[in-house]
């Protein structure tokens, strides 16, 4: 059986549009857990990182990791940040597989171009030295999950034809 599926993964790799097409294919519901944490606290994540901070939205994110991953058939998509904190990785893991999605950093920079919606990317005077270097960061996390695919030249329908075609190897 097929448990929840976990996309994480940077900016602008597919996690919402592939998660969307995924959810739809396995007749699973959809969670997008920013949104998600928006709907729950009433205000954008932004605003959040504005008003309170870094901490506090990692706080409600980990929260909302615990509550989703109590679900069962979900398809979700995870912030960028989300597999930063080490104990998110393992609640997630523990009803799920990780799938990560990556993408080229042309094809991100060109995916995120919209600025005032990616606090973190926003902050960087230079987009693409941002992505370079948050990408590095974030490396060895990305490396915890289950399974890695590139989205660079794919559409969200090829993506989840291919995961589901993981999901169904394991």
């Amino acid at each position: 059986m097929i448990k929840n599926v976990v996309l994480i993964g940077f900016m602008g790799v597919g996690k919402t549009s592939s998660g969307r097409m995924l959810a739809n294919q396995l007749g699973f519901k959809f969670i997008d857990m920013d949104k998600a944490i928006e709907k729950k606290w009433n205000m954008t994540i932004p605003q959040m990182f504005e008003q309170y901070g870094e901490a506090f939205f990692r706080e409600k994110e980990k929260e909302m990791c615990r509550e989703i991953a109590e679900k069962k058939s979900v398809v979700i998509s995870t912030g960028g940040g989300t597999v930063k904190d080490p104990e998110n990785v393992s609640i997630l893991k523990r009803t799920g597989k990780i799938v990560c999605l990556t993408a080229s950093v042309d094809a991100i920079l060109e995916r995120t171009a919209t600025t005032g919606t990616r606090p973190l990317l926003d902050s960087f005077e230079d987009r693409r030295q941002g992505i370079i270097k948050l990408l590095d960061e974030r490396k060895e996390m990305y490396a915890q999950a289950d399974y890695t695919l590139d989205t660079t030249d794919l559409s969200p329908l090829q993506v989840s034809r291919d995961v589901i075609s993981f999901m169904k190897r394991r």
